[in-house]
């Protein structure tokens, strides 16, 4: 995936648990694993927009392009 998940880190470095961060956000645990896990093929903005302002983080904090193209699997 070109688009690699650092929530883990920004979870940890703010002492807050997946469950905490559920909670705020209004999603379940599944769904945030996935997202977490990286294997997630999209987000919704709000989401993004909620786990920003409760983690007290930018959206490059927990989301970085590592360089590479990666093709839709569509194609």
């Amino acid at each position: 995936m070109a688009i690699r998940v650092h929530l883990e880190d920004v979870l940890k470095a703010r002492g807050m648990t997946s469950k905490e961060l559920c909670a705020l956000v209004g999603i379940t645990e599944a769904n945030l694993s996935i997202l977490r896990s990286g294997k997630a093929k999209g987000v919704r903005f709000n989401t993004i927009n909620k786990i920003c302002y409760y983690l007290g983080c930018d959206v490059g904090d927990i989301l970085k392009f590592d360089g590479n193209l990666e093709e839709d699997e569509d194609d």
